[in-house]
């Protein structure tokens, strides 16, 4: 096991955490809406959601999550507005929530699973985190 299983192993973690009390379900709907936003080819996987958050003057917010150092919040209408109604519909009609339910889960999980699929400060390339989201696809099903 190298540094990408301890990466998955701590977000699979992360999200089954985030997720207690809300069942297997839960799990579920919040790895479809990780796996719809990181997969989305509007966004560009995760460099691309960085560079969504950017340019929406939300730079300082993203890049905390991905140092080392404390996470500052988002709310729901600012993943709205970093997102747009597009692709949070997508991921509404995959999980079956309404968009603000998707919107307010994001802003709830999305800054602990970015920091934790972003090591030592550094973004992972394409194919690590397709490989990294299979890993935690197959973590959040056991």
């Amino acid at each position: 096991m190298g540094l990408f299983d301890s990466i998955a192993g701590q977000v699979a973690q992360q999200a089954t955490a985030a997720l207690s009390g809300q069942g297997g379900a839960g799990g579920d709907k919040m790895m479809q809406m990780v796996m719809g936003l990181l997969n989305n080819p509007e966004l560009g996987g995760i460099s691309g959601l960085v560079s969504a958050f950017q340019k929406n003057g939300l730079g300082e917010v993203v890049a905390s999550w991905i140092s080392n150092n404390t996470n500052l919040p988002i709310s729901a209408a600012q993943i709205q507005s970093v997102l747009g109604q597009g692709p949070l519909q997508d991921l509404a009609a995959k999980t079956g929530l309404s968009t603000n339910e998707v919107a307010s889960n994001l802003s709830e999980h999305l800054p602990g699973l970015v920091d934790q699929l972003t090591p030592n400060g550094q973004l992972p390339s394409g194919d690590l985190m397709a490989q990294g989201m299979g890993m935690l696809k197959g973590f959040m099903k056991s």
